[in-house]
This record gives structure tokens, sequence and C-alpha cells, in this order.
């Protein structure tokens, strides 16, 4: 503990000469935080803040802590490299970057307990909310003309290569001896768009043998969708992974998720439901967190930077569907079209499907209890 305190103070004295003197700091680059750990990112000490912020205002560098789900890790490792040389270019600034990589939902309340990421790159605009809701994003995080969404991509399946279970479509899902995968919806945001894209498809009539506009109906196809379900992994790349080592028949997942494990050389096929949903993907700029770290021109600059072309074009080749609608027409071609693709909003929103559906009493919340017993 002494050492920690001998350190740390060193650590200010060089952060007040670099900055008394003009010197650049520099850094060794981005610290990725992945499988789960948040542990070094969420542990950064007042005088580590304070010698970037100093460093910062020296004309030196300055760090941006993100924040994300685990499904766009791929995307990032590519469009980070690129900012950072756009933002040498056009403030003569080094930036560095610490990144941490979660469940949607367990990333978002790593940061309302502490872990001060400046951008919030998540799956589920609920899992913003909640961070709004501490108090902790204190702008209007959906203005803008994507609404605040970075990237989309589909509800979709992972089968095993040339689909031996000959799995089409979501009833094939609930069929007796198929082994299905799908991540915890209580860490996984990604869980949560999984969940209703089978319930919703089932309401909506695009389920063999369940009647349309029947809740009752779609409730008990999504129980039987659950009991066939082997392992909940604590995020989509998780569950994706699973599968890869040969567990499982088919996985429920990102359409994003299959196309970066065959860029990967997994042997997986891609298999897209004629009823799916549209997963939105939400991000927001910390501001308790970019105004303690006083990096908000950098973090804003980054921002901007994903919604731009070039940042979207990496989105768009790692699987994603772009909220470019420049870059979205480019890229049509590269995804197949969906017969019935609905919307998180037709469902409710998630203003009102996260309590009815995975609050205490909800309706996913029952049914798992109910096949778990």
């Amino acid at each position: 503990m002494k050492r920690l305190h001998i350190v740390s103070a060193l650590l200010i004295v060089l952060a007040t000469l670099l900055a008394a003197c003009g010197a650049p700091a520099t850094s060794t680059g981005s610290n990725a935080t992945q499988n789960g750990d948040t542990t070094s990112a969420a542990s950064t000490s007042g005088a580590a803040n304070a010698a970037a912020t100093s460093a910062g205002s020296a004309g030196g560098a300055v760090k941006i802590t993100l924040g994300a789900y685990s499904t766009p890790r791929d995307a990032y490792a590519k469009i980070i490299p690129m900012f950072k040389k756009y933002w040498k270019d056009q403030s003569g600034q080094d930036v560095t970057f610490e990144e941490s990589y979660l469940g949607s939902g367990a990333q978002a309340r790593a940061i309302v307990q502490g872990f001060d990421a400046d951008v919030a790159a998540l799956s589920l605009e609920a899992d913003v909310a909640t961070i709004a809701k501490a108090g902790l994003i204190t702008h209007d995080w959906k203005a803008g003309p994507t609404q605040g969404m970075v990237q989309n991509s589909i509800v979709a399946f992972a089968v095993r290569k040339g689909n031996p279970k000959g799995i089409k479509d979501w009833a094939d899902l609930a069929k007796p001896g198929v082994n299905v995968l799908i991540p915890n919806p209580k860490t996984s945001g990604g869980a949560q768009w999984n969940v209703m894209g089978m319930y919703g498809a089932a309401l909506r009539g695009n389920v063999d043998g369940v009647a349309k506009g029947d809740p009752a109906a779609a409730t008990d196809f999504m129980k039987k969708v659950l009991k066939n379900v082997s392992v909940m992994d604590k995020d989509g790349r998780s569950s994706v992974t699973t599968f890869e080592k040969g567990i499982g028949d088919v996985a429920i997942t990102y359409e994003s998720e299959v196309v970066i494990a065959q860029q990967s050389g997994g042997t997986v096929d891609l298999v897209i439901p004629k009823s799916t949903l549209l997963i939105e993907s939400p991000i927001a700029l910390v501001d308790t967190y970019v105004d303690k770290h006083g990096n908000r021109k950098a973090v804003e600059a980054f921002i901007s930077y994903l919604l731009g072309p070039e940042a979207q074009k990496v989105f768009a080749a790692t699987g994603n569907r772009s909220v470019d609608k420049s870059v979205a027409q480019t890229t049509a071609s590269q995804y197949p079209a969906v017969q019935d693709l609905f919307m998180l909003k037709d469902l409710g929103g998630w203003a009102a499907v996260t309590p009815k559906f995975f609050g205490d009493t909800g309706i996913y919340t029952q049914a798992i209890a109910e096949v778990q017993q």
C-alpha cells in the first residue's frame, strides 16, 4: 500500500512537470480489458486521471476509456487505430485508449458502480438509460440523425457447417433433441434481443403452429425453445465461442457474430429466420466521467468519427448493418434480405419490454424459472 502511494505521488509530480514544461506525454497504446475483467479500467487512480488531464491540456496525449459490449470488439480493434491517426492529423494530439468488453448489462452496471468509462457502447438502449438514470449521462444522448445508435444487426442463428439438423426457422428450435445455445439475459443485452426475436416472430404469426396475436401461445413457444437450451454464457461472444468448441446444434445470436466467426475461419453457417428482429445498438458519452477526465473534445470527436462513413464501412465489413444511409446502400448486397424485419418498438419499446419480460415477475423470468425446475 505504501509503495502504491509513492507511485501515485510520483505520477502527480511528473504530470505537473510535463504541464509546466509543455513536454508531450507518451503512451504505449491501447489497453484492452477483456474476458469479463474490468478491474484495471475501473480502478484507474486519481493520479493517473490527473496526469492524463494535465497532459491533454498541454497538447500531449489524451486518454479515452471505452466501455463496450462484447460483440463489436473486432470492429473497434480496426476503428481505434484509424481514429488515432485521424485525431493526430486534426489536433496534433496523441490519443490512447483503455478498452473494456463485457455483456451489455454487466457493462452498464460496472459504469454505474464506478468504472469511469468516457464512452458507453452497449447493446441495449435500456442499458444506456440505466447509466442516465444514475445521473452519469446528463445530455440528450439520443439527439442526432441516428437517435444515438452506432450500428445495427439482426437476430440470427449459427448452425453447424452444412446445417446437418436442417434448421431453417424458429419452429425448428423447439423440436425435441435440438441443442440450443443462448447467452444469459441477466448479463447479456444480446440475449434479450434474442428472446424478443423469438417471442416477436411468434406473436406476429410467423412461427409454424403458433397463432398470430396470441401472447399466451407466443410465451408457450418461447418455453419450448428454452427447454432445449443447454448453455447460457455471459455474453454473445462467449456463446458463439462455446458453439465453435462443438457444443450445441444452433446458437441464437447476432448476425454479425456469425459473420465474424466465418471470417475467423470458423466452420459455421448463417441461418436467417423469415421473421426476425432488428438489433439497434446505442453509444453515448458519459458526461460525469468525461468532465472528470477533461477530455470532452476528443471523446465527442471519437463518437462523431464512429458515425462517419469510414468507421461505418468497418462496422459493415465486420458483419454489422450500417446506420449511415450511404454506407448501408453500398453494402446492402452483403446482407440477405429479411422477409419480415420488425423492430423493438413494435413490441412496445425497451421502457415497456424490460419490466414486462425481464423484471422479477416478467414473462421471460417466469418462463425460464419454470423450464429450469
